[in-house]
């Protein structure tokens, strides 16, 4: 009889998937008109609105079941405090607020893949987290979950490279790129919870502070600063409505 796959080696998988769906996002940008501002911002919302009601349902819902509001608690303000130290001390560009960090003299390119990679971690770090620790549904809807957020997040990405004079082929091969993050930090996660059972709810907690900081110190100002918050807000609503139906239907 054959042995089922481990949770790192299906954490690495589905993690993979969902990184790869950045490139999926990214291939519209192939065509020869690129989306407005207007529409952009509208599905950046949606992205964000999926975060948080992945964050909110996904991740802090089970840890609260797993070891009570405390540990929840703890965990969750873990995760924002380290996301916030990265943001100080890792140099990155973001598409409308510009450099943050320290100063550097890494390319814009590559400033901007650090964004993307700090925006990555904590997503597939969820997705490994649940999987180490034999939550599958909590997985599985984490996974859909952070590929419908990667598809904006990847037309952004290479819209972004576009205008920095990257070729089109180009631009969508460095998006997809953007979302290998994701892998690694799947592995981290479910090898961490496989090792140490006690991590999990911790980690679930961990994993949705640093998406909770994500969201409200990077996506949303990134759709409110160019005249369109009330179609990022319509879309925001949009994607949480969206994953709260979907928690409900995948998690029964």
């Amino acid at each position: 009889m054959p042995l089922p796959p481990s949770p790192v080696l299906l954490g690495l998988l589905a993690t993979l998937a969902t990184g790869l769906t950045t490139g999926l996002g990214a291939l519209p940008a192939l065509l020869a008109r690129q989306p407005s501002p207007r529409l952009l911002d509208a599905l950046l919302g949606f992205a964000a609105g999926v975060m948080l009601a992945a964050t909110a349902f996904s991740l802090l819902v089970p840890a609260i079941a797993l070891a009570g509001p405390g540990v929840a608690a703890g965990g969750l303000v873990m995760g924002a405090a380290v996301l916030a130290v990265l943001d100080r001390i890792v140099p990155h560009l973001h598409t409308v607020v510009g450099r943050e960090g320290p100063s550097s003299t890494l390319r814009r390119i590559w400033l901007f893949v650090l964004a993307i990679t700090l925006h990555n971690f904590p997503e597939g770090l969820g997705v490994g987290v649940a999987f180490g620790g034999g939550e599958f549904n909590t997985a599985i809807i984490l996974a859909v979950a952070i590929a419908l957020q990667n598809l904006p997040e990847g037309l952004a990405v290479a819209v972004l490279l576009l205008r920095e004079g990257y070729s089109h082929p180009r631009a969508v091969l460095i998006a997809t790129a953007t979302g290998l993050a994701e892998p690694v930090a799947g592995v981290f996660g479910a090898a961490a919870v496989s090792l140490a059972q006690p991590l999990l709810s911790l980690g679930l907690a961990f994993a949705g502070g640093a998406m909770l900081f994500v969201v409200s110190d990077e996506i949303i100002p990134e759709t409110h600063r160019r005249g369109f918050e009330r179609e990022a807000t319509a879309g925001l609503i949009a994607g949480f409505t969206l994953m709260m139906v979907l928690d409900t239907l995948l998690g029964s």
